[in-house]
């Protein structure tokens, strides 16, 4: 709901779009959501739309998103707790959720990067904030992508094994990834989220995107 903004699926959908809901969390990875963003942008008839948890947020700024011309939603615009606190008049059932008008208005969704965190609440059900709330509430029949990124160490924990097993097989999830490289920490080894060009190609291979006359492809 938020304060100061109100996202109602119904009036941002646009007939003849694409609607992609870009998910980024705890990751160093997040540093790439701009480039995505951007990419996607270069196609037409696309829509896009970024929800962040609070740590994803350490590692881009909003401003590198607003001045694409988008918003990234987060908790705060989940959960107005003034507004619900003073019960004000103008609050009543049917009144627009951030989390459920998301999942309304998205046509795939790209969890880039999965943290090892958010893995892990998404395997359990859990719904502790925005972004885990949406998953929870995606339809079985939106494709869904997570693009796990997270330590070698952190990968290979036999846990992160098992909540995969469970986002493949029981959600139904597409996993892509991760790849070996140098990692943030210093590391070299699988846990790197893929490469974003890679990311927006998904979605441009699904949906048989076309770039806007004169415009080429992303930069790195």
């Amino acid at each position: 709901m938020g304060t100061t903004r109100r996202f109602v699926a119904s009036e941002k959908r646009r007939p003849g779009h694409t609607h992609a809901l870009l998910v980024t969390t705890g990751s160093v990875a997040s540093i790439k959501a701009p480039l995505i963003v951007r990419e996607l942008l270069k196609y037409e008839n696309v829509e896009v739309e970024i929800v962040s948890t609070k740590a994803a947020l350490t590692f881009f700024e909003k401003s590198d998103i607003e001045e694409l011309g988008r918003h990234v939603w987060t908790d705060d615009d989940e959960w107005d707790i003034p507004r619900l606190r003073a019960l004000q008049p103008d609050y009543k059932i049917g009144d627009p959720i951030l989390h459920i008008e998301l999942r309304r208005w998205a046509d795939i969704v790209l969890v880039a990067p999965c943290s090892a965190n958010t893995l892990a609440k998404i395997s359990q059900g859990l719904c502790d904030n925005v972004v885990t709330s949406l998953m929870r509430a995606l339809s079985p029949s939106t494709p869904t992508y997570i693009f796990p990124a997270m330590n070698t160490l952190m990968y290979e924990h036999p846990l992160t094994a098992e909540h995969l097993r469970v986002v493949k097989d029981v959600i139904k999830y597409n996993v892509v990834g991760p790849i070996g490289k140098a990692l943030a920490c210093g590391d070299i080894g699988i846990g790197a989220m893929s490469e974003w060009k890679d990311i927006v190609q998904i979605v441009v291979d699904r949906f048989q995107l076309q770039l806007s006359p004169g415009l080429e492809g992303g930069q790195e």
